[in-house]
């Protein structure tokens, strides 16, 4: 299990001025991903090392996003600015967690500009919504080579760190971990959060750069 990428809104100034702001700060390269048919979205990665990435989206001006509750997720973030909207991580075993958590896997797939359709499951969408402190539930198909994050430059920027407003247990519980589990790659900063789970979710994230600590 690690994180697998961050992803962030697209703000006012639209999809493509977000990630060439963000990969300024960030000193990483911008790469445009393609659609997503399914959610009603578009996005653009920016790959990290350490097999990680910053997925910035925008939804579609498209019936199916009106429809998608990942689509819907985005249109509310951007809607209010942009921003942080959602963290994931990878499993090995997803259909064990579907099974535990009683949730609904989901299909994903999108075709990079490239011609290379990439493939994935997912459980945990209509949290993005409900209870966005948890994260989506990542099981990718094919090849490692194929993985957003396989196009960073070597020895380049690290996701180093996440702020999460929320309950530490809540997502342990989510992720099935026990209580003495602690990552060796990623910081997690918790804050109390008062009010209803919508109220929860990613804050900030914290990049290791060649230029230096960055936190978004």
């Amino acid at each position: 299990m690690r994180v697998d990428h961050v992803g962030y809104a697209a703000g006012p100034g639209g999809l493509q001025e977000t990630a060439r702001s963000l990969a300024a700060r960030l000193g990483v390269r911008v790469v445009d991903g393609g659609p997503h048919p399914r959610f009603g979205t578009r996005n653009v990665v920016l790959p990290l090392s350490g097999g990680s990435y910053v997925e910035v989206v925008e939804v579609l001006d498209h019936p199916v996003a009106e429809k998608a509750l990942f689509g819907r997720a985005v249109r509310e973030r951007s809607e209010a600015g942009g921003g942080w909207f959602a963290w994931s991580v990878t499993v090995d075993d997803l259909d064990g967690y579907g099974e535990r958590l009683g949730e609904d896997i989901e299909e994903g797939v999108r075709r990079r500009p490239d011609g290379v359709e990439l493939r994935w499951r997912q459980i945990g969408v209509p949290a993005l919504r409900t209870e966005p402190q948890l994260p989506l539930l990542i099981e990718w198909s094919g090849p490692a080579t194929q993985h957003p994050s396989a196009l960073s430059l070597a020895g380049g920027t690290r996701l180093t760190g996440l702020t999460i407003a929320g309950q530490r247990q809540r997502v342990r519980d989510w992720l099935g971990l026990p209580p003495e589990f602690s990552s060796d790659h990623v910081r997690f900063t918790w804050l109390d959060v008062v009010g209803s789970p919508r109220a929860t979710g990613l804050r900030a994230a914290t990049f290791e750069t060649p230029r230096g600590t960055v936190e978004i």
